[in-house]
């Protein structure tokens, strides 16, 4: 076996390649030239050099590679058409050039995203089965991706879908880590807003799982901590790990939106985008992020089994010995 891994130098990219090393699987990975390696370890690191956005790089990278997983992906962007052009067609991409080794790479293994399905309170997680309802560009391009895959790849081919994911070297949740360092505790919408979460290392020990178990092919796995919090207890989790008081900073769906749309502008101006947008807007107000991971521990034996308390302590240890906090 040897697989290709797209987005090796990203957070979850990085875990999973750790994963995949600790079970001494060959690996190669896709890096653009100038690529940012710092999360990635040094060493044996085998670097195929293009970009999913250049069909003839991915020719050449895949020369000898078996399987894929394609964790690439788009997650913040100035312009819409940003989220398409590496979500969708970057996939669509990396679909067609796998479809060219004529049979030699055996599987694909896509990361995706619950956004691709779309919002579901805790009463009724979101499941495989579920029409996809998304409900912001972000989750759009990502479904398109996955479309790309289920109806064009030739290959065995499997769908994971991660909801927001957290753990060492994860900037997303630093921010929030960060604020209730300096006594403030963010709510969102109230705190009320369900949400499903996933520690990096079960993700990444999810993705190769679906790698070489032969259930998987053919189906779309959402991989998550059966544990389900709300945003407001995610922030009362951190304030309690951290041992740091805090005073509550109620952020209100109707004042989201300005917020949100200013630093829309400020991104257009700057060229660099931000976590909160217009189109964050759309998944900001929803009631909730939950997803059920059953079909992943019924059909292939697989549980997300750390837990938040576990999880939030790794992450903050990491971020403290990094200096990040």
């Amino acid at each position: 076996m040897k697989v290709l891994l797209t987005g090796a130098n990203g957070f979850v990219g990085s875990h999973i390649l750790d994963s995949l090393r600790a079970r001494g699987i060959a690996t190669a990975a896709l890096l653009r030239p100038g690529a940012d390696r710092s999360l990635v370890a040094a060493g044996d690191l085998e670097v195929r050099t293009g970009s999913i956005a250049d069909p003839r790089s991915l020719d050449a990278a895949l020369e000898g590679a078996t399987h894929v997983i394609h964790c690439a992906g788009c997650t913040k962007a100035v312009r819409t058409s940003e989220f398409d052009a590496v979500n969708a067609t970057g996939t669509r991409n990396v679909v067609e050039a796998v479809n060219r080794t004529r049979g030699r790479v055996l599987r694909l293994v896509h990361i995706s995203s619950l956004s691709a399905g779309g919002p579901a309170r805790a009463d009724r997680p979101a499941r495989e089965e579920d029409p996809p309802r998304p409900v912001s560009a972000y989750g759009r391009s990502k479904l398109a991706g996955e479309e790309a895959v289920r109806g064009g790849c030739e290959a065995e081919a499997v769908v994971v879908r991660p909801p927001a994911v957290y753990g060492p070297r994860d900037r997303a949740f630093l921010p929030l880590f960060k604020a209730l360092g300096s006594h403030l505790r963010p709510l969102f919408g109230g705190g009320r807003m369900d949400l499903s979460l996933v520690f990096v290392r079960d993700l990444a020990d999810a993705v190769a799982t679906c790698l070489v178990h032969p259930a998987a092919p053919g189906k779309t796995f959402y991989a998550a901590s059966p544990e389900v919090t709300t945003s407001g207890g995610l922030a009362a989790a951190i304030g309690s790990r951290m041992g740091a008081w805090s005073v509550p900073l109620p952020l209100p769906v109707a004042l989201l939106w300005p917020l949100c749309a200013a630093r829309d502008g400020l991104a257009r101006v700057t060229g660099r985008p931000g976590v909160l947008s217009r189109q964050k807007y759309a998944e900001l107000r929803a009631p909730g992020w939950a997803c059920d991971p059953g079909r992943l521990r019924r059909e292939l034996g697989f549980s997300c089994a750390t837990g938040l308390e576990a999880g939030l302590a790794e992450t903050l240890a990491w971020y403290r010995r990094e200096g990040w906090l």
